[in-house]
């Protein structure tokens, strides 16, 4: 099945699923990212996101999908992930603000991974909001191996926000070696001085520093597997 089709299932999927649910928020947003300093294939390329969440009566959402233009080669990969949260423990007065499991998919040009696990989302002073995921990762191309994932988001100032991830993996038994993916956000508010409603219209950068990427051991390969990148970066919120 193509990139495209596991898309489309992937927004089937996320229909279905809320059609019976009472719906608390919910937010939808494009992103434009443009880096030149990209490894493991063209160091150039143009990146379009589409993003989706929302909080219903049983949990939560996280979707996007990304369609990656290759300037050097004017080729073309989708890559996307669909994960839900579902609450099965909300202490009162605790730093922890909820437990959840948290199913995931990762689908691409080459890829389909399911990954099953739990969090926590922590209340972290300042945070909008502050998670932390375990998972088991059911690889369809390599063993299994185990992720764990940290997100958050830091609101601050008038208008800049700085929030991101961090995935850091183990390796497998078939050769896929560990390491780690920092991407983070710095965003500001730019179109509140231009007649654009508050927290819609975002200009920053994008910065990624991914160690081992894609688990590739970089002792058996004649290129560059440690990547450090910055992007310039444009965010819609519809």
């Amino acid at each position: 099945m193509s990139a495209l089709k596991y898309s489309a299932v992937a927004i089937a999927t996320l229909l279905s699923t809320t059609v019976s649910a009472k719906q608390f928020w919910s937010d939808n947003s494009f992103s434009l990212l443009k880096g030149s300093s990209y490894e493991v294939g063209d160091e150039d390329r143009t990146v379009y996101t589409f993003e989706h969440a929302s909080g219903h009566s049983w949990g939560s959402i996280f979707t996007f999908v990304d369609r990656i233009h290759s300037d050097n080669t004017g080729t073309d990969e989708t890559y996307g992930e669909l994960g839900f949260s579902f609450p099965v423990y909300e202490p009162k007065d605790s730093f922890i603000k909820s437990v959840y499991v948290t199913p995931q998919w990762e689908f691409g040009e080459n890829m389909n991974n399911l990954l099953v696990g739990a969090g926590v989302n922590l209340d972290v002073p300042g945070a909008k909001y502050f998670n932390v995921n375990l998972y088991q990762r059911n690889n369809e191309f390599s063993d299994s191996n185990q992720q764990l994932t940290l997100v958050w988001a830091f609101p601050f100032a008038d208008g800049f926000v700085y929030d991101g991830f961090l995935d850091a993996v183990n390796g497998t038994d078939d050769g896929s070696v560990g390491g780690y993916n920092f991407t983070s956000q710095l965003k500001y508010d730019l179109g509140q001085h231009f007649g654009v409603e508050k927290g819609k219209l975002f200009v920053g950068v994008e910065h990624t520093i991914w160690n081992n990427k894609f688990g590739i051991n970089q002792s058996f390969v004649p290129f560059e597997v440690d990547e450090n990148n910055t992007n310039l970066l444009i965010k819609w919120h519809l």
